[in-house]
């Protein structure tokens, strides 16, 4: 009998056990997302099996880099990248009707600076992302997962923080936004006490609302219930 190597066990285990941040929705396409991910895809589209990318070579220049996990329908993915075309984007999201969405724009404003993955943001971190070369990671309005039995499954975790920091060049940021508190108390729990950051807010929690994220749905829906919606950004110290 073949006996199984305990560190390969133990990783295959720990490989079952992962907790996904995120839930997949059979989210049904329209004409118009099916069509932009036929026409974008080969043009804006990056495979997670092809590993670890050199995006200076992907994009054909060497540019200010900024990664955004989820991008929902990618409204404020094409409004950055529309305002600074100085600047590269990639943008990762599971659900195919927000990837549609996002590359039907790309296709119809000619956009060059913005590619997209389309699987678990933190495994193209992980996998594709060379350390030390983004200059920002943005994640705005992530699911707060209410519950507290499922707040294991929020994406800010001490996990999460140490494999942002090292695809961050030092001097980079992560920049954070959600309209539940609760969940900016847990992302400053989290963040204040990680290794190699330092919060940028004068007062140690959140800064304004910074001019270059664009108001989205989200913060507009926060708006209307009364909500509040919460800023924080960490940089990259060592």
């Amino acid at each position: 009998m073949t006996e199984q190597n305990p560190a390969a066990e133990e990783q295959q285990t720990e490989h079952r056990r992962t907790i996904k941040s995120f839930v997949m929705r059979a989210g049904r396409m329209t004409e118009g997302q099916q069509r932009g991910l036929e026409q974008g895809w080969p043009k804006y589209g990056l495979e997670l099996a092809d590993g670890l990318r050199d995006f200076d070579e992907v994009f054909g220049r060497s540019a200010p880099r900024t990664f955004e996990i989820g991008f929902g329908m990618g409204h404020s993915t094409l409004e950055m990248a529309a305002a600074a075309p100085e600047q590269d984007f990639i943008g990762v999201e599971v659900h195919k009707p927000g990837v549609g969405a996002l590359l039907s724009g790309l296709v119809s404003q000619k956009l060059t600076n913005v590619r997209v993955y389309s699987c678990d943001a933190l495994e193209v971190l992980r996998d594709c992302v060379a350390d030390a070369s983004l200059d920002r990671v943005l994640l705005f309005f992530p699911d707060p997962w209410h519950k507290s039995r499922h707040h294991k499954r929020r994406i800010v975790q001490p996990a999460f923080a140490e494999l942002v920091r090292r695809k961050l060049k030092v001097g980079g940021v992560l920049h954070m936004a959600t309209d539940w508190e609760p969940y900016a108390e847990h992302m400053l729990e989290v963040m204040n006490v990680a290794p190699g950051y330092r919060n940028l807010a004068q007062d140690g929690r959140c800064v304004p609302r910074p001019t270059e994220r664009p108001v989205t749905k989200f913060e507009r829906r926060g708006e209307r219930l009364g909500h509040g919606v919460w800023d924080l950004k960490f940089q990259r110290i060592d």
